[in-house]
């Protein structure tokens, strides 16, 4: 079943790079008593991803803070050692928190796996952006296959 406006986001870990090395983060650390920005990627350093998806986060990143967002946090389906290079290659800093979800077990508990083993990927995220207020989704825009509008920095600034 997939997350929907008013659902509460399931319990889950996330990985980060913290400065001593690969560690975790709940998701009640995450979105308990915050207002974030999740999106999702399909993959760290792929094409759209690279060229468009993180980049406007982090262009935007201010702007969207500035309109009561807490946290924004960009989530892919790698490991966190991808997600720390990705990051660093991107230059997120602190605009962006990299989540890894290894295994998509986040991901599938929230409806919104991508089977890309026609592309030799495997299981991957849909490109997604969720807005959570306490933990409680407020705003949700998935991707049509392909496309890459309603998940995008500049969208979400238009919709806070």
């Amino acid at each position: 079943m997939t997350i929907k406006v008013g659902d509460r986001m399931p319990a889950g870990e996330f990985g980060i790079m913290t400065g001593d090395g690969p560690g975790k983060i709940s998701s009640e650390e995450l979105f308990g008593g915050k207002r974030v920005v999740l999106f999702s990627v399909p993959g760290a350093f792929t094409p759209t991803c690279s060229a468009k998806h993180l980049p406007g986060f982090i262009r935007n990143a201010a702007a969207i803070k500035a309109k009561g967002v807490d946290t924004i946090a960009c989530l892919a389906v790698n490991d966190v050692f991808v997600m720390d290079a990705w990051g660093k290659a991107q230059g997120a800093g602190d605009d962006v928190l990299m989540l890894a979800d290894g295994n998509a077990d986040y991901t599938r508990q929230l409806g919104l796996e991508l089977d890309a083993s026609g592309f030799g990927m495997g299981t991957r995220g849909q490109r997604f952006a969720i807005v959570v207020n306490d933990g409680v989704v407020e705003q949700l825009y998935v991707e049509a296959p392909g496309e890459f509008k309603v998940s995008s920095a500049e969208h979400i600034l238009e919709n806070l």
